[in-house]
């Protein structure tokens, strides 16, 4: 066959009236696997960057840090702490409370939403003198102890 006569029966097949399944179904099976492939190299490369963020957010997060007045004395974890002004901070679910620079009292507890905002700072102690949550100015959720 003559390259003149194999250009004119492509251009006759590509203008021809055959159905188009019949064309379209052995040239679709290559160009559907790229696209899968495509598909799920973008779904992969998104997990991926998602995960690297979730790991990096808690890195940059600093802790949240509050002056607390106590007016009796009150016990937070294993340690008794006195009446006074103390700095309470929270890292996670982890309580720190200091004293000046001296660490006084460590604990563990978690984050609650309640409905309504607080006034004003606040410890929370049940009849035993036991810490069980602190509720911070203007905001709605609170930190409650777990010990």
């Amino acid at each position: 066959m003559s390259s003149r006569a194999r250009v004119l029966v492509r251009h006759l097949r590509v203008n021809s009236l055959w159905p188009e399944t019949a064309c379209r179904a052995a040239d679709s099976i290559p160009f559907e696997r790229k696209l899968t492939r495509m598909k799920t190299n973008s779904f992969v490369r998104n997990m991926a960057l998602l995960a690297a963020i979730a790991v990096a957010v808690p890195a940059f997060a600093k802790p949240f840090s509050k002056t607390i007045n106590i007016t009796q004395t009150a016990k937070v974890g294993k340690s008794e702490l006195k009446a006074g002004e103390y700095r309470l901070a929270i890292e996670g679910n982890r309580a720190t409370v200091q004293k000046g620079k001296e660490v006084v009292a460590e604990s563990e507890g978690r984050w609650e939403d309640r409905s309504a905002k607080s006034e004003y700072n606040s410890v929370v102690l049940n009849e035993t003198g036991k810490v069980l949550e602190v509720r911070f100015a203007g905001q709605a959720r609170v930190f409650v102890f777990s010990e």
